[in-house]
């Protein structure tokens, strides 16, 4: 289900949007190829001997004649960490209504209700060159609004445009994170992998790390498609600024579109196999096609994890 940017825009604050955008989300899976995925929230566990019988629902008894315990925001199933990439680079878009960044800071908001609903500890790091906050994983509701706050700072960061150029060193970011969390985790990684291929090799290092210290790893690549991987623009020149450097370059895009695309192809095809041998999960979500696609790799990555 794709909802229009301009509605979502309309609602009040990120974590409406959020709640928003999960529950078009579920209501379309049941319309949709994936009809019977199961998508159920912990409200609730059955009582074990040993309880504290204060903490019985009694109208859930009193629909199901069994006894349920209320479960409280401090139970949490798995730790989650979700890096988003705040560089200047995702500030593009030209199809879209949305930059990379405002998809980004969406998705991220909605991957952190589903995650609260399920009972799973959030915690945020937006990052460039660096970390720029690390906020650390907790189930609890008020924490959850910490994360929502930040998340609103970005956005009013993005809608004024930065003052200052923002690079990226993703896989520097990641080596501090592997060595900052101390408990296995699933750490969600949104970027546009806006850095030179030579650095990729590197960024395959850096999440071998997180590996090698038992986090499950889950990698978006978030692009506009068009643009992006099919340079969809018209025949005439076209002027190219890398908004992290301000360089330039003219192009005519119909003379480098054949060649580019295989490099893209072949660039990216060797990324997805490096991340496939160390069981990295990698997607590529193209950000004018809404949100399914991305909670849908994150609710199966969950389901196998238990």
């Amino acid at each position: 289900m794709i909802l229009d940017p301009e509605i979502l825009s309309k609602l009040s604050s990120i974590e409406l949007r959020a709640k928003k955008i999960v529950e078009g989300f579920i209501s379309g899976l049941h319309k949709s190829p994936y009809h019977g995925f199961s998508v159920e929230f912990a409200e609730h566990r059955p009582y074990n001997t040993g309880d504290d019988f204060k903490h019985i629902d009694w109208k859930a008894y009193g629909k199901k004649e069994r006894f349920y315990v209320k479960q409280y925001e401090e139970e949490t199933n798995l730790r989650c960490y979700t890096l988003l990439d705040t560089s200047s680079s995702m500030l593009f878009k030209h199809f879209s209504s949305w930059t990379k960044l405002r998809y980004g800071i969406h998705y991220a908001a909605a991957l952190m209700y589903l995650m609260h609903r399920q009972r799973d500890a959030c915690g945020f790091i937006p990052f460039s060159s660096k970390i720029e906050k690390f906020i650390p994983a907790k189930g609890t509701y008020a924490h959850l609004r910490q994360i929502y706050t930040e998340l609103e700072q970005e956005l009013v960061r993005e809608h004024k445009g930065e003052e200052e150029k923002r690079t990226t060193s993703t896989a520097e970011v990641i080596h501090e994170v592997a060595e900052r969390l101390n408990h296995r985790s699933l750490v969600i990684i949104i970027t546009d992998l806006f850095e030179s291929p030579q650095k990729h090799d590197e960024l395959i290092s850096a999440l071998k790390h997180l590996r090698h210290r038992n986090h499950e790893v889950l990698l978006f690549n978030v692009l506009e498609h068009r643009s992006e991987r099919e340079l969809a623009f018209s025949d005439n020149k076209v002027v190219f600024e890398d908004l992290e450097s301000g360089s330039e370059v003219e192009v005519i895009p119909a003379q480098v579109k054949e060649d580019y695309i295989q490099k893209v192809e072949e660039h990216i095809k060797k990324f997805k196999l490096a991340c496939s041998e160390f069981e990295i999960d990698f997607e590529q979500i193209d950000i004018e096609s809404g949100f399914d696609k991305a909670l849908l790799a994150y609710l199966n990555k969950r389901k196998r994890l238990g």
